[in-house]
């Protein structure tokens, strides 16, 4: 490897937060040991940490004197652990021979230089499609994320469904237990924008967990869906000094749009803190994903679980119930506990048309907090009218 004499000085909080971000999506397994690398680039512009792994790309750049030009690369995770444990002072960092030499205060480390004759070509942003507020990105992803699938032999549950229609854009996951539908609107580069893609929810929930709320700046949207020769389905983000490439998924996601129900039977409104605290205590004597019955009355919830061999364990709540005299189902309490903690409000609303159909969890709306809602004609309650669902299937009861 010819070695180059690349030399420059930076911040340490700079530093330590570009190689932080940057190790955080290079794989911990590779089948080729290059794409363990985080490739160093230093130039009049200061410096630019990057990433790749096939999958998703990311680069970060940083302000930096720079003395020695040149493009270097060194394991990621390691130079990431590394400046995560230095003293807060300048960093010096020099190539000499085929080694980094890091100092830092008292602190000296030789890093070995990993060659880049075989590291894939970073692939470039695509072109801008629109920008949205950060705080809305966020809330948007950690929403819909939630329901997302883990399995990857059904690659088409693990990722978020986006469908963008001009200014409005619909985002959706379901792992088959329970689905998460979000819209909102967002600002296109142009106002016919039609897109529809299929996004690995973890690299969103990625970008989403290391972007700032508080920022000022739009996020930047970018999206290549094979109309141009090297970009074909990547979902770009760019904010600020950082920018992440993903690879979209090659799968169909299904249809829910037929899942939600349009009509409920009953519905209740429960707060959601105490709640959550119940369902803490009372699913404490369940066995692992074992249920936790759900008991509505017009004026109380009785959350129960358990059975003669592991413990029994009761707690009562208030809630507003309106339709049927009284209603029992059961869900699995980690996919109940995951959907109230997305839901922003106060109180929840739960929709329900039979014990052992899908339920809905929406965030209530202030003319359902105002006013017991009216049944149409035939004794059923109209979803109301809500930027989030969360629907969720029930757990069959014994008998």
């Amino acid at each position: 490897m010819e070695s180059q004499a690349v030399s420059f000085r930076v911040a340490k909080d700079d530093l330590a937060n570009a190689v932080a971000w940057v190790a955080r999506s290079l794989p911990s397994k590779v089948t080729q040991p290059v794409l363990r690398a985080m490739v160093i680039t230093a130039d009049d512009n200061g410096l630019e940490f990057a990433g790749f792994d096939y999958e998703v790309s990311t680069r970060v750049k940083v302000s930096a004197e720079v003395m020695e030009p040149g493009r270097i690369a060194v394991a990621g995770k390691l130079i990431a652990e590394i400046t995560s444990t230095l003293a807060n002072k300048p960093v010096d960092l020099r190539v000499e021979g085929t080694k980094l030499l890091i100092h830092c205060g008292s602190s000296r480390f030789e890093l070995p230089l990993i060659p880049l004759d075989d590291y894939p070509q970073l692939p470039e942003l695509p072109e801008l499609t629109g920008t949205i507020d950060p705080q809305l990105f966020i809330e948007s992803i950690t929403q819909v994320a939630a329901a997302a699938g883990k399995d990857d032999t059904l690659p088409m549950l693990t990722g978020v469904h986006v469908v963008v229609d001009g200014d409005r854009v619909e985002m959706a996951a379901t792992d088959r237990f329970r689905l998460a539908l979000r819209t909102f609107e967002w600002t296109p580069v142009t106002p016919d924008v039609k897109a529809n893609l299929l996004i690995p929810a973890k690299t969103l929930q990625e970008n989403a967990r290391t972007l700032d709320p508080h920022q000022t700046d739009p996020v930047e949207i970018a999206v290549g869906q094979g109309d141009q020769v090297g970009r074909e389905g990547l979902f770009g983000v760019h904010t600020e000094n950082r920018e992440t490439t993903t690879r979209m998924l090659d799968a169909d996601f299904p249809n829910i749009h037929p899942l939600l129900p349009k009509t409920h039977t009953s519905m209740a409104s429960v707060p959601i803190a105490p709640l959550q605290e119940a369902i803490r205590r009372v699913s404490l004597v369940t066995e692992r994903n074992a249920q936790i019955r759900m008991q509505f009355s017009p004026d109380q919830l009785i959350l129960s679980a358990g059975g003669t061999d592991s413990g029994h364990a009761e707690e009562t709540i208030p809630c507003s119930f309106i339709g049927r005299d009284e209603l029992i189902i059961a869900f699995n309490p980690g996919y109940l506990k995951d959907g109230l903690a997305v839901v922003h409000t106060e109180n929840v609303v739960f929709g329900f048309t039979e014990p052992s159909r899908s339920a809905i969890l929406l965030p209530e709306p202030d003319d359902f907090k105002e006013a017991t809602p009216e049944p149409d004609s035939d004794g059923s309650f109209p979803t109301p009218e809500t930027d989030f669902t969360y629907l969720l299937m029930p757990v069959r009861l014994p008998g």
